[in-house]
């Protein structure tokens, strides 16, 4: 199966914190499993730890790393993804989350996340 990591997802994943659900846990410790994550979510870690909004135990140079170490595609935007960006209903407010939803959706991937807003788009969301 082929799965895109919401931002949350992957930092609990690789900074071991609990919050991760088993099912999620699950999957993504799978090798069985293609893995993705978005360029939009580097850059959501990126400017939410330059405004402390988010304290991280690894800098992003060891996250990029471990994305090659985990065996997790880095993905980034298409015109295909603008497009269906473009075409999103506003249920969620968030423009990372949108981005990473509008890549779901073009790319057909089933999103990782507890964030059920996700819920209300035509996509897949385990957690």
């Amino acid at each position: 199966m082929k799965y895109l990591l919401d931002t949350h997802a992957y930092i609990w994943y690789v900074e071991d914190i609990k919050n991760l659900s088993e099912d999620a846990f699950r999957i993504i410790d799978n090798p069985e499993n293609e893995l993705y994550f978005s360029i939009a979510s580097l850059w959501e870690i990126t400017i939410k730890a330059s405004i402390n909004k988010l304290n991280l135990k690894k800098s992003i140079s060891e996250i990029y790393e471990d994305l090659k170490m985990i065996n997790i595609n880095l993905i980034q935007f298409t015109k295909n993804d603008f497009e269906t960006l473009l075409q999103l209903e506003f249920f969620h407010q968030d423009p990372f989350d949108r981005m990473i939803i509008s890549q779901a959706i073009s790319n057909n991937l089933i999103i990782i996340s507890n964030d059920s807003k996700f819920d209300y788009y035509k996509i897949n969301r385990k957690w």
